[in-house]
């Protein structure tokens, strides 16, 4: 345990930094510009459809400059990446940091609105290769936004996949992992000072693909359900997601950090995979994302923390053809390379589909009272959770 005066001393020197918190997140919904793929759009077509789509909220997974001169002048706000691999050498020298940060996001402010950077991806409970850099490459990244002046404007993050946690169900019994708890812990207690969200990385799609008998597909799809209780809380889910965000509330609160709030910033459903990857399916792809959707356009908290509105950056613009492993990691988008819609859940695409020109949209629908946008069974079932995440 850290004795008082070390702590009064942490909270003291940390002060003047914890007096602003900054917004990086502007409503409830976002997305993910991935672009592991030789066959899509230009960055100046994606800012066009982005903005057709009303979409603001923009994650990158590294800081391109054809993509930030692109989105310049746009208005869209746009998290951008500092790689896995730059990582021992960001945490190793502050010049480095400095030089990065000045080349990849001062250079671009104020018409590029940056508004966060990331910090690696899902560094934490695998392989440990770059775990120990994790916490010097965010102190060194944040001391540079500081020193430039830019702390009240662009939010520091990194975001973790569903690996760091032990027990997760029910989602009161969900803790972080024993091997991530020594690097969790310090960087969870910088982030509490510097006002920066705990970012997930969550997929009921996986969770449903690991255990589909004991799963309830409905659950996972934001469907009609029997839903599932808390024995602990006595709080009812009836969807997956929110079971996984609180999840995560619960780990935070038993490291310490109540207040930190939870901000998802991948999910999404993938619409083709391989034989043994029966779930995805373009129409369970279009169910999840439309009701998804709809669910972040409430503005509401869940079951664990209702006054935490939830907010989601889907996962993904577009299919990406090169990225390796199941044939469900490269169907994950919402447009085909040639910018039209994959399904429609509301949006229209840079040209004109079968999917754009059969079905109403978003708005027309909701105007007309009717939340469908195609027939729906619905099955009702009992939804048995197991551990997803391990």
């Amino acid at each position: 345990m850290k004795s008082f005066g070390a702590h009064l001393f942490f909270l003291v020197f940390l002060a003047p930094i914890a007096s602003v918190t900054v917004e990086a997140f502007t409503g409830t919904y976002g997305i993910n510009y991935g672009r592991i793929a030789n066959n899509i759009p230009s960055p100046d077509e994606v800012a066009t459809l982005l903005r057709a789509a009303k979409i603001k909220n923009v994650r990158i997974y590294d800081a391109d400059h054809s993509v930030l001169k692109a989105f310049s002048g746009t208005g869209l706000e746009i998290v951008v990446g500092l790689p896995n691999e730059n990582l021992r050498d960001i945490s190793a020298n502050a010049d480095h940091a400095m030089n990065w940060v000045k080349d990849n996001v001062l250079a671009y402010l104020p018409d590029t609105h940056i508004r966060g950077i990331a910090i690696g991806n899902e560094v934490l409970g695998g392989s440990d290769e770059f775990s120990g850099f994790l916490l010097g490459a965010v102190k060194n990244v944040y001391n540079a936004v500081n020193k430039l002046k830019l702390s009240d404007v662009v939010q520091i993050t990194t975001a973790h996949s569903q690996a760091v946690f032990a027990d997760s169900f029910p989602p009161s019994s969900c803790v972080f992992r024993d091997n991530v708890v020594q690097y969790m812990n310090p960087l969870l207690e910088f982030f509490s000072q510097i006002g920066s969200p705990f970012c997930l990385n969550a997929y009921p799609f996986l969770a449903y693909m690991y255990n589909p008998e004991h799963i309830d597909i409905n659950y996972a799809l934001f469907q009609p359900t029997q839903g599932a209780d808390d024995p602990k809380t006595k709080l009812h889910y009836d969807n997956l997601l929110d079971a996984q965000i609180d999840a995560a509330y619960a780990a935070l609160e038993d490291a310490g950090f109540k207040k930190m709030e939870v901000i998802i910033t991948e999910t999404g459903w993938a619409s083709h995979g391989d034989e043994n990857e029966s779930a995805a399916t373009a129409s369970n792809a279009r169910t999840y994302n439309y009701n998804l959707r709809k669910r972040l356009a409430k503005k509401k908290g869940t079951p664990l923390r209702p006054k935490n509105v939830v907010k989601a950056y889907v996962f993904a613009i577009f299919n990406e053809n090169l990225k390796p492993g199941p044939t469900s990691e490269r169907n994950f988008g919402l447009f085909k390379p040639d910018g039209s819609i994959s399904y429609d859940i509301g949006f229209h695409g840079l040209k004109s589909s079968s999917a754009d020109s059969s079905l109403s949209s978003l708005k027309d629908i909701r105007a007309a009272g009717w939340y469908g946008f195609y027939p729906i069974v619905l099955t009702i079932s009992t939804a048995i959770l197991l551990v997803f995440s391990r």
